[in-house]
């Protein structure tokens, strides 16, 4: 696969950094207040992405607001010109079964762990599904080779899958800006909604989280939900590579820092102090969210009052609270329950001169946020659940003299990373309460010490720091891929392979059968040989000039049942049987057996540890099989059975291995690579392929001679010449080389390869 240089960032979120708004039948661009796109869109105008610097880049997302249908071309090249971005219009329907069902009463509460709260409605899905599948035909329509795919957050899942589906070799990132919650929580979404979100995430090359939990939360579910195995994060997934990693979000500082000592902000801090009185301040400032835990901080509050009566006209509680997601029961409720507790804190404590909290219902500009940053004593954020939280960081930011004590939530992703900060429960109003205590007491030298911790910490990873290393990550895909797949056949090999097997005259062919000529069944006897499978290995051995071979860790009597009618030759039991052609069954040599009668106990215990497991009781060897079983138990306990039989077989004359879902004891001296010498040495063959999937098979092909083709089924690091991918691939190489055609000459400018 040839490598590109990456030419443009092609960013895809549920909305652009702009809003449309239209307005006596003209439009108008309005920035967006706040959020992820916000971010981002400082972000790209600025950011150096490693081995790129300032890439191009195109924004894709829904615009917001309704658009006729008669002004959508003009929104679309005025979106181009002035912000590089190429709109995705909804429908009404869309957007209220989409945006305001399924994203945001289905997966927002379910990923915010309050299941109670989320609805599970099939027109939810139907839409989310709808709009995942739109937004992938815009990518399509702008996507070029060698361009970076990010995709950003929860409203878009299923978009990877969808994209790597049309255009399998593009670099494909995502980032959840949410939390991914725990399997026992993700598990309330019904079965087939789960696996596609999840198989969604899965077309991404890299996925990223905010935090450790996250990341490792995600490859829990992906384990006991799809049954795929990580590697220090890194699944294999249809053969692909998927990199799981966490990306902790920074924040511009140098942006805060500067605001901080602008003209403006200073203007704006001496008309808060003069507002303010000589008071103490905390500040609270969130979007109205059941997530954020405004309720609980009030309650907090409220205790500190109850509990430190000297407090009392000394301090006050600024809390500002931003309009989200107007119309939705739940935040309605919310913000009713908010000022009723705001009002009854004010009525208890107050008095003339003295308001405790100070509430606001709105939304803030930069300047006015960063100002109220400043001139804050103490920053107080709880969130019952919290991917991240950035108004932590920014509040730190922002305290250019280093004074100010941050009050935050362990339940929040920042909180990982800013240790310094007092960390509570925002579940005990009494632990919000001792933390305000305690933060308004703090001593300016202890202050200034956690303060500047932290902002070293954050200056080092702000925000441009976090886009380039999920950009390292999903730029060196290009190589690692090239890499994974740099041994699969191209044409030109398999031509020159074809044309090797037609003119030879003496051909040997030595296959395994599970994993390399059947895909691997949950149960041994599930992977009889197909019709197809049987006709391939028939017509194959029907060629007098070709000798062919299973050899295979399979028990004698399937191999007798399967194939017994077909004229070709037999190893089972990885070689301890041997059938040569038109011979009956022989044992290649003598093999102890009496350790079976130890270990089968062992395994038996083991059994009855694990449902699902069973063994499976060959001449010369015992496995102990777990596909069936739960995932993630069958591989807690695969480690403990290896290190037992380890412990148990010192002393016996016996060799462990572990396969694909199996733990296998075998009695010493068995190796495919005996079986395979067997019919190298009979004759000079001079054609010869093999083809298997495992380590076993690794050992016949280091003793195959130089001139040999040799496959390994499955990307993975081999001694083989060529990956396959699949069973259905080798089935495919075998029919092509029995019916392989005389090859045109090569003409001189071109080079045959092989």
């Amino acid at each position: 696969m040839p490598a590109h240089t990456p030419q443009r960032i092609v960013l895809v979120s549920n909305r652009l950094p702009f809003t449309v708004a239209e307005k006596d039948g003209d439009i108008e661009f309005q920035n967006s207040a706040g959020g992820v796109a916000t971010g981002l869109h400082a972000l790209l105008e600025t950011i150096e992405i490693p081995n790129i610097g300032n890439a191009e880049y195109v924004w894709i997302g829904w615009p917001g607001g309704r658009v006729s249908p008669q002004l959508k071309d003009r929104v679309k090249l005025e979106a181009q010109s002035r912000f590089h971005a190429y709109p995705v219009f909804l429908s009404e329907q869309e957007i209220e079964a989409f945006y305001s069902g399924f994203c945001n009463k289905t997966i927002w509460p379910l990923f915010h762990y309050f299941p109670s709260y989320a609805r599970y409605e099939p027109e939810y899905w139907a839409h989310y599904k709808k709009v995942n599948e739109a937004f992938g035909e815009a990518a399509l329509e702008i996507l070029k080779p060698g361009d970076l795919l990010w995709i950003h957050d929860y409203h878009l899942m299923l978009l990877p899958a969808l994209i790597r589906a049309r255009l399998p070799d593009l670099s494909i990132g995502f980032f959840l800006h949410i939390p991914f919650p725990h399997y026992e929580i993700f598990r309330f979404m019904p079965a087939e909604w789960r696996r596609d979100l999840l198989e969604g995430l899965l077309g991404a090359d890299v996925v990223g989280f905010h935090t450790f939990d996250y990341a490792q939360y995600f490859l829990r579910c992906v384990l006991r939900i799809l049954g795929h195995e990580n590697q220090m994060g890194k699944l294999l997934v249809h053969d692909r590579a998927v990199k799981v990693a966490s990306f902790p979000m920074g924040v511009p500082f140098d942006k805060f820092a500067a605001a901080a000592d602008s003209t403006v902000v200073r203007e704006e801090k001496e008309t808060l102090k003069r507002t303010l009185a000589e008071t103490k301040l905390i500040l609270s400032v969130d979007r109205q969210d059941y997530s954020k835990g405004i309720l609980n901080r009030l309650e907090g509050f409220e205790t500190f009052l109850e509990t430190n009566p000297d407090w009392r006209s000394k301090v006050t509680l600024l809390m500002v609270v931003v309009p989200s997601r107007i119309g939705i029961e739940d935040y309605e409720r919310m913000k009713k329950g908010i000022e009723e507790l705001v009002g009854r804190i004010n009525g208890q404590f107050g008095s003339v001169s003295w308001t405790p909290i100070l509430y606001q219902y709105r939304s803030l500009s930069f300047e006015s946020l960063v100002a109220l940053y400043t001139i804050s004593d103490v920053a107080l954020v709880t969130p019952l659940r919290d991917g991240m939280n950035l108004i932590a960081k920014e509040y730190i930011a922002s305290r250019t003299n280093q004074s100010g004590v941050l009050v935050l939530s362990e339940m929040a992703g920042a909180a990982r990373e800013l240790g310094e900060a007092l960390i509570i429960n925002p579940n005990n109003r009494q632990e919000i309460a001792k933390a305000l205590e305690e933060a308004l007491s703090m001593p300016l030298a202890e202050q200034k010490r956690r303060v500047t911790i932290m902002q070293n910490r954050l200056r080092r990873f702000d925000l441009a720091r976090w886009a380039q290393g999920f950009f390292s990550e999903l730029i060196f895909v290009g190589p690692e891929r090239d890499r994974v797949y740099g041994k699969l056949p191209s044409p030109a090999n398999r031509r020159a392979m074809a044309e090797r097997y037609r003119r030879s005259q003496r051909r040997l062919f030595l296959l395994d059968y599970d994993g390399t000529l059947v895909a691997f069944a949950d149960h041994p006897r599930g992977a009889k040989p197909s019709h197809a499978i049987i006709d391939l290995l028939s017509r194959l051995a029907a060629d007098v000039r070709n000798e062919v071979v299973i050899i295979s860790g399979r028990d004698r009597p399937s191999m007798q049942s399967w194939f017994d009618h077909l004229p070709i030759a037999f190893a089972a039991e990885h070689g301890a049987w041997i059938k040569e052609r038109d011979s009956d069954w022989r044992l290649a040599s003598s093999h102890a057996t009496s350790w079976k009668e130890k270990l089968l106990p062992l395994l038996e215990l083991y059994v009855d540890r694990l449902p699902g497991a069973f063994i499976e009781d060959k001449d010369f060897s015992l496995v102990w099989h777990y596909r069936s079983a739960d995932p993630e138990q069958a591989m807690v306990v695969a480690r403990e059975i290896a290190d037992d039989l380890l412990s148990f077989t010192g002393n016996i004359d016996v060799q462990i291995v572990q396969g694909s879902k199996t733990v296998e004891i075998r009695s010493a001296g068995i190796s495919k690579a005996k079986a395979a010498q067997l019919w190298l040495s009979k004759q000079d063959f001079d054609f010869i392929l093999a083809i298997g999937d495992d380590s076993d098979d690794e050992d016949i092909f280091r003793v195959l001679p130089a001139h040999a083709h040799s496959v390994r089924v499955g990307i993975a690091r081999t001694g083989a010449q060529f990956n396959l991918r699949e069973p259905w691939d080798v089935v495919k190489l075998l029919e092509e080389l029995m019916t392989a055609r005389p090859h045109e000459p090569a003409t001189k400018n071109h080079r045959q390869t092989g």
